[in-house]
């Protein structure tokens, strides 16, 4: 460690430190959003999906109420996760303890980023305790060590990291962005009927004829069809993981539902565990090739996405491959578009799950092949670009990760 760095126990670093335990806040349908630790991920915070009503927001908030720039912390299940919160009003739930530099001391932004370093992160681990659920007690936290350089380089070092994750997020704005515009123009082309008739002009509103199906009505000449007709179905399976030699080494892409959960959009090409070719042969996962349509079947069902390399799944799945009648584009906004249909037909004490013969039977609209060939110089844009704009997030991403313990640890300086 550089000479003139320092080394204190949190506490010491700290203005501030509010821990949120105790009994779990009144959630409401609206209000004040309630930051919980399961969305604190990878030094981000994911949208909030529970809510405390404004008049239990003081009484609930009593130990002290977070700024604009506190950093966050999770205490357990999983311990360690850390983001900063930006300038909306919120709450806190349990297992998250709120922390905030001294000023001129420990700025917030490198106290962000030093959390996440490996140097720090086995700290904490070291003094985590529990059996079923481990997790950091707060006198623990408090005599965790942190390196502490001078407070002008710690500016300029957060500003490094900050400019990558600036530029991770623009990427992932702009691909909710592009998602959005796939999903418009899916609704207008293939559930408003407004797709270019032969003069380019909106269909149904330009007087194209419509007529009944069991589906209601559609465009004349259109059809209606099950999935198991327009596309093959494939289950998938998890090599025996008592066998090295079905894991050692292995590239072949193994997805998992937890990849999909993850997703920041709808394609994926790359998985966090991966089998030999062994594996794939001894086992009844199917490599599937780029552009087959993966969805999640049980526990979280319906998540969906693209393929962009060949890919092999757990039996997690329900994956679709088209053949050229079919535009693979569709077929993932018009299965996306059943999801109550597929939540209808699922079924499971525990959690739901719909198997392949009940998926298989799902009726949805055709259209003819030139509507769909059309469509998909629209989509083909659109999800290339989602693509490279996924590989430059996982690119900065792995810029970001290599720099951050060399910058936390003093091995890279930076100059002030």
């Amino acid at each position: 460690m550089p000479e003139d760095w320092n080394i204190l126990t949190l506490e010491n670093a700290m203005e501030s430190i509010i821990d949120y335990r105790g009994k779990t806040p009144k959630k409401t349908d609206s209000g004040i959003p309630l930051i919980t630790a399961k969305i604190v991920k990878n030094g981000r915070i994911l949208e909030p999906n529970e809510f405390i009503s404004p008049q239990d927001y003081e009484s609930w908030m009593r130990r002290g109420l977070p700024k604009p720039g506190d950093v966050v912390i999770t205490t357990e299940a999983p311990m360690g996760e850390v983001a900063q919160l930006d300038e909306r009003k919120v709450a806190l739930a349990q297992r998250l303890i709120t922390l905030r530099g001294k000023k001129g001391m420990l700025h917030n932004n490198f106290l962000r980023f030093v959390l996440q370093s490996p140097n720090v992160e086995n700290e904490l681990k070291k003094r985590e305790s529990g059996t079923t659920v481990t997790g950091i007690k707060q006198k623990e936290l408090r005599k965790a060590l942190l390196p502490i350089p001078p407070y002008d380089e710690q500016i300029k070092l957060s500003e490094i990291l900050i400019s990558l994750d600036n530029k991770i997020d623009l990427n992932r704005q702009m691909n909710s962005t592009l998602e959005q515009i796939a999903q418009t123009l899916f609704k207008r082309w293939f559930i408003d009927f407004e797709f270019p008739d032969e003069n380019g002009n909106p269909y149904k509103s330009s007087g194209g004829r419509v007529v009944n199906s069991e589906l209601g009505e559609i465009p004349e000449g259109w059809k209606v069809k099950q999935i198991g007709d327009i596309c093959e179905t494939f289950g998938g399976g998890t090599p025996k993981t008592s066998e090295p030699s079905y894991w050692e080494g292995g590239d072949v892409f193994w997805a998992t539902p937890t990849d999909m959960t993850s997703l920041n959009s709808p394609v994926i090409f790359d998985t966090s565990r991966k089998i030999t070719e062994k594996g794939l042969l001894n086992s009844s996962a199917k490599l599937l090739p780029p552009g087959s349509i993966l969805m999640t079947s049980r526990a979280t069902l319906g998540y969906f996405a693209i393929t962009k390399v060949p890919i092999s799944t757990n039996q997690g799945f329900i994956s679709m491959v088209c053949d050229d009648r079919v535009s693979n584009y569709y077929l993932l906004n018009a299965v996306k578009n059943n999801m109550e249909e597929i939540e209808n037909l699922a079924g499971g004490s525990t959690f739901l799950e719909i198997n392949k013969t009940s998926f298989r039977s799902i009726k949805i609209i055709l259209p003819p092949k030139n509507i769909m060939d059309k469509f998909d110089e629209n989509a083909d844009f659109i999800y290339e670009k989602i693509f490279h704009n996924e590989l430059e997030i996982k690119r900065l991403a792995e810029i970001r990760d290599s720099l951050l313990p060399k910058l936390m640890s003093g091995k890279i300086r930076v100059q002030v």
